[in-house]
């Protein structure tokens, strides 16, 4: 068990997603309880497309900067599907990952059977022990995979899960508020729901039940959106105006990564 664990126990853990040790940091001095990356945000900050194609050296080295930017604050690491069909290698990099100082893991069943998901999670569980958070996600919603009951889909595979050694049920792309409450009563593991334009409002969700709130890629996005428009600003007049609006001290941010 690990303090990452005790923040699921009750109330809602508000988890901003990093993707390298200067986000940490700057997430670290936000007043973050904890940290999770995401895998898109990690990945193209080394320059590689999201969807289980990192080289799994690389993550592990991008954990490891993470855990030491964020000086003692959980931090839980997306391993997409595991970046392998077989158990026993996703078992040995969630064993990295834990070397590496991570408390916990997310870890999705995409476009594969819950089935083949579950048996991810046990070999993880056998491995590592009460080491690691292991937060099962569930891509019903975003696949849009069973449209005509994603509720009952979702809470079958929660059980599963469960059985498996899973902590916790991750089921980005669930908004409407009945289907959360559901959810919530439905699954015997804390939910975690991802950030949306129509998700409810925290107050709202913990009322609801809910126990994790993930920003999922938002913040990578938003802060690459933001580099991309300033930059063509820049090409295109040279002027350095742009480059200070809302820029971050110098001084403070090389303080926060010493």
């Amino acid at each position: 068990m690990t303090p990452f664990h005790a923040l699921h126990q009750s109330g809602l853990l508000i988890l901003p997603n990093v993707w390298d040790g200067g986000s940490a940091a700057i997430v670290r001095e936000a007043g973050a309880r904890a940290l999770a990356t995401t895998s898109a945000g990690v990945a193209w900050a080394l320059g590689w497309p999201d969807g289980d194609v990192l080289p799994v050296d690389r993550l592990v080295q991008a954990a490891a900067d993470i855990v030491r930017a964020a000086r003692g604050l959980p931090v839980s690491i997306d391993m997409e599907g595991g970046y392998s069909d077989d158990p026993a290698e996703i078992a040995a990099l969630a064993t990295r990952l834990v070397e590496a100082g991570a408390q916990g893991i997310n870890i999705e069943d995409g476009g594969g059977t819950p089935e083949a998901l579950g048996t991810k999670i046990a070999a993880i569980r056998a491995a590592v022990g009460d080491a690691l958070f292991i937060n099962a996600r569930c891509d019903v919603w975003l696949r849009g995979l069973a449209p005509d009951a994603p509720v009952a889909e979702a809470a079958r595979r929660a059980g599963l899960y469960a059985d498996a050694g899973a902590d916790g049920f991750f089921a980005p792309g669930l908004t409407d508020t009945d289907d959360i409450a559901h959810m919530v009563a439905a699954t015997p593991l804390p939910l975690n729901l991802m950030a949306r334009p129509t998700l409810p409002d925290a107050t709202t969700l913990e009322a609801l039940g809910v126990r994790r709130l993930s920003a999922g890629s938002g913040l990578a996005q938003a802060t690459l959106g933001r580099a991309a428009a300033v930059t063509r600003a820049f090409l295109t007049d040279g002027r350095s105006t742009p480059l200070s609006d809302e820029a971050l001290d110098y001084g403070k941010m090389n303080g926060w990564m010493s």
